[in-house]
Order: C-alpha cells, then sequence, then structure tokens
C-alpha cells in the first residue's frame, strides 16, 4: 500500500480562484493530481494537453512527481504580451515628462 500525501491544485481567475486540497498516492505526477482534483470538470474551458503548470511559482511538466505540501498551479494564458505593454507604459511616461505638469511651469515663473 503506498503512502499518501496532501497537495493542492490552484486555479484563478480575475474574479474568483479555487484551492482544491487533495491527498493522493506517493509518487503521483502533476497531470494525474490535476484529473483527480477536478478542476477539469469545474473548469471545462482548460484544456490538459496545452495549459501551463507550475509548482510554487515555477514552470513544470505534467509528468513532474509531486511531493508532500506540494502546490499545484494552473496558468491562464496571457491576453496581452509583457514586453509590449512595458514598452508602452514606457512610452507614455517620456510623453508625460516632456511636458512636464502646468503647476510646476507657473511655480517656476512666479
Amino acid at each position: 500500500m503506498a503512502d499518501k500525501i496532501h497537495v493542492e491544485v490552484i486555479y484563478a481567475l480575475p474574479d474568483e480562484q479555487d484551492l482544491l486540497n487533495l491527498e493522493i498516492e506517493e509518487g503521483s505526477e502533476v497531470q494525474q493530481v490535476i484529473l483527480e482534483s477536478g478542476v477539469l470538470e469545474l473548469y471545462p474551458e482548460l484544456d490538459l494537453d496545452t495549459m501551463k503548470v507550475g509548482l510554487f511559482g515555477k514552470i513544470t511538466t505534467m509528468k513532474q512527481k509531486v511531493r508532500d505540501k506540494d502546490r499545484i498551479e494552473i496558468y491562464r494564458p496571457l491576453i496581452a504580451d509583457p514586453k509590449e505593454v512595458r514598452k508602452k507604459r514606457a512610452a507614455e511616461g517620456k510623453v508625460l515628462k516632456k511636458g512636464g505638469s502646468g503647476a510646476a511651469a507657473e511655480k517656476a515663473d512666479n
């Protein structure tokens, strides 16, 4: 008889999150835990073949064996490229800095 371990599966949406606690057999892989957790039934839009997963914030594979007290995180696809968002934010910041604020210019004149 295999020993049992405790793991968590978490999936978060912008307005809700589910944290599922499971007791599974030692030696189980990430994919097995996700299947046993029931998260795929709760969120049918999740695709086991394409979704990204991690353990405590580090990307991992479905074949990774889990250990006692591991937290499996299911990641949503990005809706925007982080590099592009930073570029846009930086460009907007430069435009604002060049013009200065009206109050600061008025203060300098006095």
